[in-house]
Order: structure tokens, then sequence, then C-alpha cells
């Protein structure tokens, strides 16, 4: 907690500053400049909302879709059928890869000029840009690389759970003669509740901070940008063409507690709802 605690609380400090992280640089008391600039001067105010609004966009998207197809690929590889093992270390392989691997892999694969994917579309008379295309078409295939990326660790969290529902609630379903869809709607998605809070709050979370894939497939780019990759490009002076941002660290900080703040209250908020759920089935 101390090791957490330590740079949580530098960052706080630093977002009423100027500091820019160059070494020698003098940093000054600024109060609360960089907040009012980030929240309501001009233009650079309204990328930043829109910003915001592609991080919940996003959110929205990686969530349900990885949280359904995470739960899908639990159920079908917690089979008892032979070859499963390598089915389940398959689909969580992308996991254990990081970040920078993941999207130098899909790089490769969606390579516009050459690449495998484009060789497929020019055989059946289509073509696409993918990442050099529409932010729109770009932003899309980020969402797909980060439910890829992370797809297995939501179905390991799914597999766990069932693996505590004992077989003999099962058996005695069937006696009973439920279908299986009724075996899975009366039966194992009610005890499947912790699981289920536990894999949408990490979800939840894990993309509203995603932005190491935007860094590593887009660059800093109009259209495109969240919010954690625009308080890397601003901390750190991410340059892509004829943008560019200066190395402003303070500011930086201040953009990363107002996400703080909004992980914070979208997490309490879906924790709150989601418990009240787990009373309500479970009593």
């Amino acid at each position: 907690m101390l090791i957490s605690l330590g740079p949580s609380l530098a960052t706080a400090a630093y977002s009423f500053t100027d500091a820019t992280g160059i070494k020698g640089a003098p940093i000054h008391w600024i109060g609360l400049a960089n907040f009012k600039e980030f929240l309501f001067m001009g233009q650079a105010s309204r990328d930043n909302y829109d910003a915001l609004g592609r991080t919940l966009l996003f959110c929205f998207f990686v969530t349900s879709i990885q949280f359904v197809l995470g739960l899908v690929v639990a159920l079908l590889v917690n089979q008892r059928l032979k070859g499963v093992n390598f089915f389940r270390t398959l689909y969580f392989l992308p996991v254990i890869l990081g970040a920078v691997i993941q999207g130098l892999i899909w790089s490769l694969f969606l390579y516009p000029l050459g690449g495998p994917a484009a060789r497929l579309l020019a055989s059946l008379g289509l073509h696409s840009e993918f990442f050099g295309g529409q932010p729109s078409e770009a932003f899309a295939w980020v969402i797909a690389v980060q439910i890829w990326a992370n797809l297995g660790t939501t179905m390991m969290i799914f597999i766990s759970g069932l693996q505590t529902i004992p077989e003999e609630l099962y058996e005695a379903a069937r006696i009973d003669g439920a279908s299986s869809w009724r075996v899975f709607k009366e039966v194992v998605w009610p005890l499947l509740t912790p699981v289920v809070n536990t894999n949408l709050l990490l979800n939840i979370i894990g993309s509203l901070q995603a932005w190491q894939l935007f860094l590593v497939l887009l660059g800093y780019r109009n259209g495109t940008q969240v919010l954690g990759y625009l308080i890397f490009a601003q901390g750190f002076g991410q340059t892509s063409g004829s943008t560019s941002s200066a190395f402003r660290q303070g500011y930086a900080a201040a953009a990363s507690i107002v996400l703080f703040f909004l992980v914070l209250v979208i997490g309490m908020t879906v924790q709150t709802i989601l418990r009240r759920r787990e009373e309500r089935i479970l009593g």
C-alpha cells in the first residue's frame, strides 16, 4: 500500500504545479489552473471531452463484448472433453504476451501493404486501411484487439467459478427434466454471481484505464485518443505528424486525477448495483 500511496500523493501534488519533468526546469505552484484548462478552456477542453466520450464508448464495447465472449468460451472449455486444456491455453496465451507484443502482432497482421489480412481482403476484391484508415475504423480495431488480448483473463475467472458448482446440482436439474438453457438460467447463472461481479468490475476498470494498445497501434492521432493515452502523451511528449504535445507533467497529473475520479465514480456505482443484485439473488 505504501508503494502505491507515495506516487499517488506525488501525482496529486504535481497536478497543482507547472512541472514539465525536464531536469533542472523550475516548478511553480499554479493552483487549479491545470484543472481549469483541462475542463473549461477552449478547444483543448473540447478535445478532452471528446476523449472522455471515446473512453466511455471504449469501456462499454470492450466490457460488454469481452464479458459475453468470456462466459461463452468458459462454458465451452469447461466441458470434460479431450484436448480441452489445449484450448484453454490457446485462449489465455494473448494475456501473457504484454501490450507491446500484442500490438506488434496485430500491426503486422493488419499491415495494409501486403499484410496477411490485406492479402485476404484483396483476394475477395475488398480493401481496408485498418489502423491507417478512418479514425472510427482504427478505433474499432483497437476495441477488437483489446478484447482479444484480455479475453483469457475473463475466461479463466469464469472457469474458476464454474468449477465451484457441485456436479450434484447439474444432475438434480437433469433428473427434473430441465433443458440446458434452464440449467444455465436456474443453476449456473445465480451461482456465478460473485464471479460475474468480479469480471464486470475488472473489465470496466481495465478498459477505462487502457492506453497502451493505442500507443502501439495508432500513436497520437486525432479522433482516436482516450483519456489514458492523452495523459501519457501530455506527460511524456508524444508527437505524431503535425500533432504534438509538450512535456507537461503537471497538466498530465491533473488529467490523471480526473480519470481517477471517473473510474472511482463508475466503479463504486457499478459495485453498489452488483452488491444489491448479489444480496437479492443469494439472500
